[in-house]
């Protein structure tokens, strides 16, 4: 997976120089502060395309730049706010491995755990994500018991229950109306050892999951 983003960003980047005018020279060997800049100008134009190039510059040219920690953050949360999760959790994953400690690891997590939740689109399909983040979120709950992101992550947890638990409501009930008791019965079992039961839930309108950071 970040093998496939590592070769995604670099896509942007070699598309982003095709894209220039033939008589603009391509940029290089510029300052740590001036890719900074350049990440930071697009963020604020709403051009995630060009802050992400830019990042791939400022990463070749000044890999070991005190501004690289600050640069991952800035896409990590652009791309939050742009709900470009996959993205949101590369930067994340980054900025962990180089910069992760006692003291900022704790709001990582969370923010990944965060990330991995609202990327959560459809759950037919995101069904394994839905039990890794399930995974996660207990996980985060046991490493950072006095966390103060333990509501929200709580919060998101009986978020994710829910959802697995209408996604296998909803498959028996289609076993249900094709005849298949069986098959039927197999996913109304998984629920019994669930944390909520079907009086907790209000069904929503907009999807199963919602949005709780709204």
């Amino acid at each position: 997976m970040k093998k496939s983003i590592l070769i995604a960003l670099a896509l942007v980047f070699v598309f982003a120089g095709c894209s220039k005018d033939d008589d603009e020279v391509a940029e290089f060997n510029k300052p740590a502060l001036y890719w900074y800049q350049k990440i930071g100008d697009s963020i604020a134009s709403g051009n995630m395309d060009k802050a992400d190039a830019y990042y791939i510059s400022l990463k070749s040219e000044h890999m070991r730049s005190p501004l690289m920690q600050t640069a991952m953050m800035m896409l990590a949360v652009a791309h939050m706010d742009n709900e470009e999760y996959l993205l949101a959790g590369y930067y994340l994953d980054e900025y962990n491995k180089r910069f992760g400690g006692e003291k900022n690891r704790e709001y990582i997590e969370y923010m990944k755990l965060k990330a991995a939740f609202l990327g959560i689109k459809d759950v037919y399909k995101d069904q394994k994500l839905i039990m890794d983040s399930i995974k996660g979120a207990g996980s985060y709950l046991l490493r950072y018991p006095g966390s103060t992101y333990t509501p929200l992550v709580k919060t998101i947890l009986v978020r994710l229950h829910m959802a697995q638990y209408l996604l296998n409501e909803n498959i028996a009930a289609l076993y249900d109306r094709t005849g298949k008791p069986e098959a039927a019965k197999i996913y109304r079992e998984k629920n019994k050892g669930s944390v909520v039961e079907m009086a907790d839930i209000t069904p929503p309108e907009k999807g199963i999951i919602g949005k709780i950071f709204d």
